[in-house]
This record gives structure tokens, C-alpha cells and sequence, in this order.
């Protein structure tokens, strides 16, 4: 039971770093129906951006950590204004259905090579904020940087759903996921909105990349497969749902935690896998979203 317990706590944390992921591609996809496939690297950048960044700002490991983390957010927001102005702005503007996919898998193919040519190819440490010590709890040992990992991801959630809600900058995004074309109509710049979704999609991702840095190795090739299975958590949970990102992510990260141990690690992305299949089956737009309903 302690095993077990120890093993849920895991996928807990991992499965909200997927969460976190998610929510970046429904930000994106609610606002301009395209999608960052460069996700993962934003992830990966803002671990390695961060990891200089905490060896070059004084104050001690959890000082030099918090001091480091609005900075890796804001570059993780102009990274993404520039993805949406490369690779995504020309797309829309041509209506091509296509080209933005291609556009943002070619710039995440650059970003690590460029990421591989300054960090190197090697898998980095990233210093740990907090203590190594373990916490007990019901038998099962959790790292404080577990708990670290799940708050500060619900805490960035709530943060962007507060946001759209209470102001009026939120309020444009809102209206602009319910109806680009109406917005439009009522004076809102949906393109402003559209680069501000992808700005804070890549600023959620680099979030997410420097809260799982210390729980893992960090390198150029660390953000490729967090960016793909949390598409696949986004397609679980539902492209227009949050709670769905969330609910997704403690699926496939507890289902991976606990296949990697009972039946063998090189199984352990199968569970998830299979659930998106079935999913996809059973319910293509996903367990908490909604279908789109077109008039003809």
C-alpha cells in the first residue's frame, strides 16, 4: 500500500505538469482553433533558460529559484509571440488549414537545435529549491518539490481562469474563444488576442518546465515527449474544458507511475495511449468537452 501510495503521490505531480501543458493548447486552440506543436519546447527552453539563470541570480537555491521564475515566464511569453508571428499569423491570414502545423513543428525542430548548440547535448542537474529530504505520508515518502510542482500548477491555472474572468483583457480572450467573428464585429482586435493567447500558452509551458526541472534531468530533448503526451492529455480531457487538462494529466500520470512499476517501464506510456484511443472512439471531443456544432 505504501508503494502504491507512493507511486499515485508521482503521478500526481507528473500529471500536472502534463495539466499545465494542456491548458497552454487549449488557450491556443479556443481563441485561433491552431495549436502550438512546439509546446514541448517551450517547456524545454524555460527549464534551460532557467537553469542560467538561477546560477547567475545571488540569494541562496530557493531565493535565486523565485527570483528566476518571473523572468523564464516573460521569455516564454515573447517566445510565443514570436511562434504566433512566424509560424501561425501567416497561416490564418491565408486560410490555409494546414500550414500552421507544419510552421510550428519546423520551429520546434529549430528551437532544439538552437537549445542543443548553447546547453549542449548532455542532460543538466537543475538545483532543487527545497530540501531533499522526504516528507512521510501514510507510509509514502514525497519530495517537497512533488507538492512544490502541484501547487505552483493549480496556482498558474487559477491565475489565467481568474484573469479571463475578471478583466477586461480576459474578458476579450473569452469573447474571442466563444466567437472570433463576433468579436470582431464589437471592435475587439482578435489578432492582438490571438498573440496573446500564444504568449501566455508558451508562458505556461516554460512555467511548467522549470517546476519539473528539479524533479528530472534537463536538456534540449526533455521537452519533446512532455509536449506529446500532453496533446494527448488535452485530447483525453477535451480541447475546450480546464478541468478536463487537469483530470487528463492525474490520469495518464498516475497510469504511467504504476504501470512503469508493476508491469515494466517500457510499457508504461501504453495505458494512456490506449485511453486515447478509446477516447477517441467513444468521444472525439473528449471526456469534459463539448462537441462543435456547425450549421449547414
Amino acid at each position: 500500500m505504501e508503494i502504491l501510495l507512493q507511486l499515485v503521490f508521482s503521478g500526481i505531480a507528473l500529471g500536472m505538469i502534463y495539466a499545465v501543458i494542456a491548458f497552454g493548447y487549449q488557450l491556443t486552440f479556443a481563441t485561433s482553433g491552431t495549436l502550438n506543436f512546439g509546446q514541448g519546447e517551450s517547456l524545454m527552453l524555460g527549464a534551460l533558460v532557467g537553469l542560467s539563470l538561477v546560477g547567475t541570480i545571488h540569494g541562496g537555491p530557493y531565493m535565486s529559484y523565485l527570483l528566476m521564475i518571473p523572468l523564464v515566464i516573460v521569455f516564454g511569453a515573447l517566445q510565443g509571440m514570436f511562434v504566433e508571428w512566424i509560424g501561425v499569423r501567416p497561416a490564418i491570414k491565408i486560410k490555409s488549414e494546414f500550414g500552421w502545423i507544419m510552421s510550428t513543428i519546423a520551429l520546434a525542430i529549430i528551437f532544439k537545435n538552437v537549445a542543443e548548440n548553447i546547453w549542449g547535448k548532455d542532460d543538466l542537474t537543475f538545483p532543487s529549491p527545497l530540501s531533499s529530504a522526504p516528507i512521510n505520508i501514510l507510509g509514502a515518502n514525497v519530495q517537497p518539490m512533488q507538492f512544490a510542482v502541484v501547487i505552483g500548477a493549480l496556482a498558474m491555472m487559477a491565475a489565467v481562469e481568474i484573469f479571463n474572468r475578471k478583466s477586461i483583457y480576459g474578458k476579450a480572450v473569452v469573447a474571442t474563444s466563444n466567437d472570433r467573428d463576433a468579436a470582431g464585429l464589437m471592435g475587439i482586435n482578435t489578432g492582438v488576442v490571438i498573440t496573446f493567447s500564444y504568449a501566455l500558452s508558451s508562458a505556461t509551458a516554460a512555467f511548467a518546465g522549470v517546476l519539473v526541472a528539479p524533479l528530472t534531468l534537463t536538456g534540449a530533448t526533455m521537452g519533446a515527449s512532455l509536449g506529446l503526451k500532453a496533446f494527448a492529455v488535452a485530447i483525453i480531457g477535451g480541447l475546450t474544458s480546464g478541468v478536463g487538462a487537469i483530470v487528463g494529466g492525474l490520469i495518464l500520470g498516475i497510469a504511467e507511475t504504476t504501470t512503469g512499476y508493476y508491469i515494466s517501464t517500457g510499457y508504461k506510456e501504453v495505458p494512456g495511449l490506449l485511453l486515447l484511443l478509446l477516447v477517441l472512439a467513444i468521444k472525439p471531443s473528449g471526456l469534459f468537452g463539448k462537441a462543435a456544432i456547425k450549421k449547414v
